[in-house]
């Protein structure tokens, strides 16, 4: 991609007729993917995507079809050029912003979509090697929604997999299943199966003796009840985003490596945005899907939202033992730790999200003093993604208590990212305050990597100007409360 040059207005502006290609037509030019082809192309490794630049039209087809419950029923799906949008700027090339550049292109916008470091890097939050995929959201005030956007979720990471994946020897989704595991009943278990109930979803009420019986390799003895969504699974987060990203720039999208400003705000509009050269890209529509950057570039938005950083431990396991690898072993979830097993085509490793504290001291001994935050740390472009040694030896400690054939194995790799979270436990979609063609998506969560092929599809629609469900408008709008003492 060559940078931007300043020269003539028209090279300031990358949106210019002469810089990009002009607007696709409404239906698909000859060589763009359709719905069904894209979800066989979504298949193929982002290596090879990326290493070409793009796919050729002949190896997107083939029989087969794709169906599932798009978000925001009964929003229409106009061409772009109906609607007065012919261009959308996308900032931010994580799984969110890729998706949803992929969306427009499907509907006739052109799209410039902007990244400070590329997709999937390891700053960004879909910069992590793999992601669960589930809908077990008794937990949150969300869940009445979160759970069928999921389901349609799982649905559409499984499509692209069992058209693509044999032909290319790669795939982005397993389908491990996923299981809860309590020492009591306890209301989340409760409410998830409610909302199962509700959904058709497919699932099972297991005993601690069942448990026990079907995977042996937890140490499960104080287990009396767990709940299992047999078609959950994992997906590869970094490779998928990536072969997102590629994707939707061999249907046309542009994509720039570079730090945004957001333009200035007249009349109810944002005027396009600069990057750090100067270089003023505008068009009809912003979208900013940036994730934990937009604290950044919105500041009002600081004490809205939180973006803590999670840490993933990635252990080895034991030479020519299948026990520990997806098909033999489902994710898993216990209080306050997650993980699963290892993914054949990357064997990353076994890996184990959250911590197991150290014995208590004894009664009367002083606590270790705890450090002060470092102001770094909540800064993307500044936090230091480093798993200290406290928790790698609370992951370990997991290994020791749940999975004791593990406890001993070498720790393969970590990964950390930021997550963000929003005082209303909800995503944000919704305008730019005081705009009417800027828009912020994100706050995931996180969670909202595994919603990104449905979500996607929804922000697409209301970049596009469809107003859609007043209840989703309300659910996503832009939290007023704040966190006290921020």
């Amino acid at each position: 991609m060559d940078a931007p040059v300043p020269a003539t207005p028209a090279a300031q502006d990358p949106a210019a007729p002469d810089a990009l290609a002009t607007p696709a037509p409404a239906t698909p030019a000859p060589g763009a993917l359709d719905r069904r082809d894209f979800l066989r192309m979504a298949g193929v490794g982002a290596g090879a995507l990326l290493a070409t630049g793009c796919v050729t039209a002949g190896a997107a087809t083939g029989g087969g079809a794709f169906s599932a419950v798009p978000p925001g029923q009964g929003i229409p799906r106009r061409a772009a050029r109906d609607r007065g949008i012919g261009h959308v700027v996308v900032i931010g090339a994580g799984a969110w912003g890729a998706w949803t550049a992929y969306h427009l292109r499907q509907q006739g916008a052109r799209v410039t979509l902007i990244d400070a470091y590329g997709a999937a890097n390891s700053r960004a939050t879909s910069g992590d090697e793999t992601r669960g995929i589930r809908s077990s959201y008794g937990d949150r005030a969300a869940g009445t929604l979160w759970t069928p956007w999921a389901r349609t979720a799982i649905a559409r990471w499984k499509a692209f997999d069992e058209e693509w994946g044999p032909r290319f020897h790669t795939r982005f989704f397993y389908t491990t299943g996923d299981v809860i595991l309590r020492t009591a009943q306890e209301p989340f278990l409760t409410k998830t199966v409610e909302l199962w109930q509700a959904n058709g979803v497919p699932h099972e009420v297991l005993t601690g003796d069942e448990v026990r019986k079907r995977w042996p390799v937890i140490k499960a003895d104080d287990i009396t009840t767990a709940i299992y969504e047999p078609d959950a699974g994992v997906a590869r987060a970094r490779a998928s985003t990536q072969a997102i990203a590629a994707i939707a720039q061999d249907l046309g999208a542009r994509l720039v490596i570079g730090r945004v400003t957001p333009g200035a705000i007249a009349n109810g509009r944002m005027d396009g945005v600069t990057l750090a050269d100067g270089t003023v890209v505008r068009g009809d529509a912003y979208l900013f899907a940036c994730g934990p950057w937009l604290r950044k570039l919105f500041p009002y938005l600081t004490p809205r939202m939180r973006v803590p950083i999670g840490v993933a431990c990635y252990f080895g396991t034991p030479v020519g033992d299948q026990r520990f690898t997806a098909g033999n072993l489902p994710s898993w979830n216990f209080p306050g730790v997650t993980g699963w097993p290892v993914l054949p085509t990357d064997a990353r490793g076994f890996r184990v999200r959250g911590t197991l504290a150290a014995a208590s001291p004894a009664p009367g001994s002083p606590r270790p003093p705890q450090p002060p935050a470092d102001p770094a740390q909540q800064d993307p472009d500044t936090s230091s993604r480093w798993a200290t040694q406290n928790v790698i030896d609370g992951s370990r400690r997991v290994l020791e208590v749940r999975f004791p054939a593990l406890a001993a194995m070498p720790l393969l790799e970590t990964r950390a990212c930021h997550y963000e979270s929003s005082i209303n436990g909800n995503f944000i979609i919704d305008h730019v305050p005081d705009t009417t063609n800027a828009w912020i998506a994100g706050v995931g969560q996180a969670e909202g990597f595994k919603f990104a092929p449905v979500v996607s599809e929804y922000v697409a629609q209301r970049v596009l100007g469809d107003p859609g469900d007043p209840a989703l408008r309300t659910a996503f709008a832009l939290p007023t409360a704040q966190y006290g003492g921020d």
